[in-house]
């Protein structure tokens, strides 16, 4: 239930005045994040609430963000596929294709050092939700235009007054609602998870994947994937991974300027990669299996390649096809089908 702030006015003792408080909704944290990282980032100018969560939902699913009123931010991420795209690219408003892959949605309020997006060129989460908007690619809209449209909607201005104590509506604080919605996307529940805790078991296979995965003679994936004692599975930083042996898309280094940065993208969480699907920054592959072969023996060497590419000089770290098929079997245990299918982040 919401709650009323009651005060005394400091110049009339007779009267009362009474103040809005939105009903506060922590996160429900999980005890495995609980016992082995950091607490959540949670800006204290927007602080979690039922009502500026349901508000942030609503706008997520909502296309009256874009210009013409026909793409909402589910529309390039989607719950069933842990909230990104199955295409490539995603399309915008003109039907013009962008450059990279939607990147799913889940466990961002544990993005430590807030900068957002495969290059990083967005510090914070409020401020990841601003750019869409009025990307030419994407809504190709203008704040103003937003603002208007939903400041004359039947329902909006009273949604932010519930949420935010004002029905005055602009790109702040639409943004601060998205931002409270995505940070209740949490992915904690995936078989890999229920092993930790006791709850489950893991085959042979799927158990010799796992090693594969941390031996740093064989896989060695996690240095920029984490590991059992960091449930996010990134380490949230920007790595160089042998893609291009000619970097195109300057990624983090475009941002930086700095040119030690070139061809550096953000690593991905692998949680959830039965429903994530293409792969890399850009897409560019369509299967788990090519995933694993680019580390197995399809690096590609370049100025800015990351150290942690340690076998690039063999083309990469030369797994054999049945380390290869464990591997694939354990990551698959990350994934997180209760997530996907969660009725609190749906548009029902």
């Amino acid at each position: 239930m919401s709650c009323l702030l009651i005060f005394i006015c400091a110049s009339c003792s007779n009267e009362t005045i009474e103040q809005y408080v939105p009903t506060p909704s922590p996160l429900q944290i999980p005890q495995l994040f609980q016992d082995k990282i950091l607490d959540p980032v949670i800006p204290i100018n927007n602080p979690q609430t039922v009502e500026g969560i349901t508000l942030g939902k609503k706008l997520f699913f909502d296309p009256i963000l874009s210009a013409n009123n026909t793409q909402a931010c589910a529309d390039c991420h989607a719950p069933e596929n842990a909230f990104t795209d199955v295409d490539r690219f995603s399309d915008g408003v003109d039907g013009i294709l962008g450059n990279r892959n939607a990147m799913p949605l889940f466990n961002l309020a544990w993005n430590y050092d807030e900068k957002f997006f495969w290059d990083g060129s967005a510090f914070s989460l409020e401020h990841q939700a601003f750019a869409p908007v009025t990307d030419p690619i994407e809504m190709k809209s203008t704040w103003i235009e937003v603002a208007q449209k939903l400041q004359e909607h039947s329902e909006y201005p009273n949604l932010f007054n519930l949420a935010f104590g004002t029905s005055t509506i602009d790109s702040s604080l639409v943004t601060k609602a998205i931002a409270q919605f995505e940070r209740t996307l949490i992915s904690s529940n995936s078989k890999f998870d229920n092993y930790l805790i006791g709850e489950g078991t893991l085959t042979t296979e799927e158990l010799n994947g796992f090693n594969v995965f941390m031996d740093e003679t064989k896989g060695d994936c996690f240095h920029c994937h984490g590991s059992e004692n960091n449930p996010l599975w990134t380490d949230n930083l920007f790595h160089n991974n042998g893609l291009d042996a000619v970097v195109t898309d300057l990624g983090l280094g475009e941002v930086t300027g700095d040119p030690a940065d070139n061809g550096k993208f953000k690593s991905p969480s692998l949680r959830n990669l039965a429903f994530t699907a293409p792969y890399m920054h850009d897409g560019r592959f369509a299967t788990l299996d090519e995933v694993i072969n680019h580390y197995s023996e399809g690096l590609q060497n370049s100025p800015t390649i990351d150290p942690l590419m340690k076998k690039v000089a063999q083309g990469g770290v030369q797994l054999s096809a049945q380390d290869k098929a464990d591997l694939k079997a354990f990551l698959l245990t990350l994934s997180d089908h209760e997530f996907i299918n969660n009725s609190d982040f749906k548009n029902f």
